[in-house]
C-alpha cells in the first residue's frame, strides 16, 4: 500500500538518497540539511513523501513566494513508476498551494532531463518560451 504524507526534516536522508538514485536530478549545496530545514520551516506541509510500507519511494518539494508556487525534486523510484504516484504527489502540492491562495505553479527542469520534461508536458504543463531565467550567485559557488 502506498501512502503519502507531508515531508519532515527527519525524512532528509531518505529523500536525498532518492534524489541520488535518480538520473537527471541535480543535488546542489542548496539541498543541504540546513537549507532544506529552512525551506520546510518556511513552507510547512507543502512538500510530500511517498512510502511503500516503511520504504521511501517518492518525494516532491514545493513552496511559494506569496504569488507563485514552485515545485521541485519530483522523484519516484523506477520500480514504482506508472502507478500514478508522481501525479498524486503533484496533486497534493498544488492542492496545498491553492489552499494558500496560489493559483499558478512553476517547475524548473534541466534541459538535459528529457524524461522529466516529457512527464510535465504529458501532465498538461506548458514549456515557457516567453521568458528566460537569470541567476546570480554572489559567492561564485557554481554548486550553490
Amino acid at each position: 500500500m502506498i501512502t503519502l504524507r507531508p515531508m519532515t526534516l527527519g525524512d532528509y536522508d531518505a529523500v536525498i538518497a532518492l534524489m541520488q538514485q535518480t538520473p537527471g536530478v541535480s543535488i546542489r549545496d542548496a539541498d543541504s540539511r540546513e537549507a532544506v530545514g529552512r525551506y520546510l520551516l518556511r513552507n510547512p506541509d507543502l512538500s510530500f513523501v511517498a512510502l511503500s510500507g516503511d520504504d521511501f519511494i517518492g518525494c516532491i518539494m514545493s513552496g511559494h513566494d506569496g504569488k507563485r508556487g514552485y515545485l521541485q525534486h519530483l522523484v519516484v523510484l523506477p520500480a514504482y513508476r506508472r502507478q500514478g504516484i508522481a501525479s498524486s504527489l503533484v496533486q497534493r502540492c498544488t492542492e496545498a498551494l491553492r489552499a494558500h491562495g496560489i493559483e499558478k505553479f512553476h517547475v524548473d527542469v534541466l534541459k538535459t532531463n528529457g524524461p522529466a520534461a516529457d512527464y510535465w508536458v504529458a501532465q498538461g504543463w506548458k514549456l515557457r518560451t516567453d521568458i528566460d531565467r537569470y541567476s546570480f550567485i554572489p559567492s561564485g559557488n557554481a554548486n550553490a
